[in-house]
């Protein structure tokens, strides 16, 4: 796995924002978490070696870009094409993004874009039923080859069909997840289940990430340690594999 943070700092804009990880990590460090500025490794991607190879080589697998604020922030507007130019420069590598500000997509998007790039996969994310009706209709409308959908911190039951029947062949993957940190809400296996169910009627995949700190299950609430987070989700062996769909995992 490998990470390209072009630049960091990010504002909370909905209620998925409220504990977020990059806040934490920053406050204690006694770093502003609102400030957006570039990072040493902006041109990374384009980097290389001193014999000549790129830092960046494509047996380091997928490149996990900006998480650690938003691809779309507005304080990196000025820096987005050349961004996008390097990913583009650099199709023997996958990039993947997740956003919470779809609507902001084709600001500084370069010419070169057309319907998409086929090495760059974007995700967007939706903690709650509010968000997912606000920002699926515009993602999913998005000139993008890879798209997907992550709920997390998934904070409540949410209904997603309207969104699989119609546009189910354009989405990859749907996973969720609960929220880490001391002050995680609580996510409900229930929730997961529910998400499940929706994906495998329209054959969409599905991933169930990680239960979250705090995790409800059969009328019980489990406080779940975050180095074991991921491996229970993984042991509830719920995960749904779609057919004819390019996934990145």
């Amino acid at each position: 796995m490998s990470e390209w943070n072009p630049w960091h700092g990010c504002t909370k804009i909905s209620t998925g924002c409220n504990n977020c990880y990059v806040y934490r990590r920053d406050e204690e460090f006694g770093r502003d978490p609102s400030f957006v500025h570039k990072t040493a490794n902006y041109d990374l991607p384009i980097r290389r070696r001193a014999n000549g190879a790129f830092v960046l080589s494509p047996s380091g697998g997928t490149v996990f870009t900006c998480f650690t604020s938003d691809f779309f922030h507005p304080d990196a507007d000025e820096w987005r094409e050349e961004a996008w130019e390097y990913m583009n420069y650099r199709n023997d590598l996958k990039f993947f993004m997740v956003t919470k500000r779809p609507e902001r997509f084709h600001i500084s998007l370069p010419s070169s874009w057309g319907d998409g790039y086929d090495n760059v996969y974007i995700c967007c994310t939706c903690e709650n039923q509010e968000m997912a009706d606000y920002r699926l209709p515009i993602f999913l409308n998005l000139p993008i080859k890879h798209m997907s959908m992550i709920c997390e911190p998934m904070l409540e039951k949410m209904d997603i069909e309207p969104y699989l029947e119609q546009y189910g062949e354009k989405i990859e993957q749907v996973t969720c997840g609960g929220e880490s940190g001391a002050h995680a809400r609580i996510f409900s296996y229930d929730w997961a289940l529910s998400l499940r169910e929706q994906c495998i009627r329209h054959n969409v995949s599905f991933r169930f990430k990680q239960t979250g700190s705090a995790f409800e299950k059969d009328g019980k609430l489990y406080l779940i340690k975050r180095r074991e987070q991921v491996y229970q989700a993984s042991k509830a062996g719920i995960d749904f594999r779609g057919e004819g769909r390019d996934l990145l995992r």
